[in-house]
């Protein structure tokens, strides 16, 4: 029998917790240490060893991987520790707070050669690899508009931690991020990006509702609106069947309508709608029902992880290809506040 692969945690919050649940699913692995300044709850809950350091951590247990899923100004600090320590690295996204980081890390990562992949966990849910697989078929034809809404209103016992109302977090970083990475995966690369952002709702330093209006390489047109201060059905949380421990769900609703020359669909519940043989505004569309089988996107990502620091595969998504996501974000914020479309910085 092979010796299971050593994994440790750091940061224990929302996210962490969720990582250990799917770490006791799964065979040939152990969780070996917790790293997190505030919290040993969950090490002592587990009979593991807790650390408030996790670079004494990493030196003391010497783990074969990490999982990070710290405070979001903390990801890339301490992404760099795991990596110059020979430590492969599942990063929480967003792969960090700035480009100027991003690059830090990316310029570690390709120095050190230590795997790392980040935590955009929708990439692993079957209902995108099935939505990716509609739109390569052609039965859209050419995409041309994107709708995407994440819209939820997030408990006030949620942003007792302080970092959620400070600069550094907000929708677009801790939500969007999320919607503006699949987007891309699902429709191709984004050259442009206008913005409008507030935060009256809650009235945080940081922005709780975004509209984004986005131009794609491709030619097609999108818009992307999120809030976490709405009591709204619309979301990939509460329509994909991903995480209903933490999301009432309402799988009937469409959070994405991509809508192509030929056909559109309607995500999750993959929808497919086009013309019979007749075809015009004044003919029905035909609806064919597909079968999406929401999976657990968060059991895939570890399974994916535990392949890719044994060197069996590249990541889905490495850290390059996550700042051109985070390069997104910048531009929406940039386009806030200029009022203007703004191109994605290049990296």
């Amino acid at each position: 029998m092979s010796t299971p692969l050593r994994i440790a945690l750091i940061g224990a919050g929302v996210m962490g917790r969720q990582h250990v649940q799917y770490i006791r699913q799964e065979a040939g692995i152990e969780l070996v240490a917790i790293g997190d300044p505030f919290t040993s709850a969950l090490a002592d809950e587990y009979g593991i060893p807790a650390f408030a350091d996790h670079r004494r951590m990493l030196e003391q247990v010497r783990p074969e991987a990490a999982i990070i899923a710290n405070p979001n100004d903390r990801h890339v600090p301490t992404a760099i520790d795991c990596l110059e320590a020979g430590v492969a690295t599942l990063l929480e996204k967003p792969l960090a707070c700035s480009l100027e980081e991003a690059r830090r890390l990316i310029e570690v990562q390709a120095r050190t050669g230590v795997p790392l992949l980040v935590g955009h966990h929708r990439r692993h849910n079957p209902i995108v690899a099935e939505t990716r697989r509609i739109l390569a078929s052609g039965a859209l034809g050419r995409l041309v508009t994107v709708t995407g809404l994440w819209l939820a209103r997030k408990d006030e016992r949620y942003f007792d931690a302080a970092w959620r109302r400070e600069p550094g977090a907000g929708v677009l970083l801790i939500n969007l991020v999320h919607d503006l990475d699949l987007l891309r995966f699902l429709c191709g690369e984004i050259a442009s990006v206008q913005a409008l952002a507030s935060h009256a709702a809650r009235g945080f330093a940081v922005e709780d509702s975004a509209a984004l209006l986005l131009q794609f390489e491709n030619g097609a047109l999108g818009t992307l609106s999120g809030s976490d201060a709405t009591a709204a059905p619309w979301g990939w949380d509460q329509n994909a069947g991903e995480n209903p421990a933490m999301f009432a769900q309402q799988p009937e609703q469409p959070c994405y309508l991509l809508a192509g020359t030929e056909g559109s669909l309607s995500v999750p519940q993959l929808k497919l709608w086009r013309y019979g043989e007749e075809r015009g505004w004044h003919h029905p569309l035909l609806c064919r029902q597909g079968q999406p089988s929401p999976g657990s996107a968060m059991h895939n990502q570890l399974r994916h992880f535990i392949q890719v620091v044994r060197r069996e595969c590249p990541p889905i998504i490495g850290a390059a290809d996550a700042a051109r996501t985070l390069a997104l974000v910048e531009a929406a914020r940039q386009a806030a506040r200029e009022r203007r479309p703004v191109t994605p910085q290049a990296l």
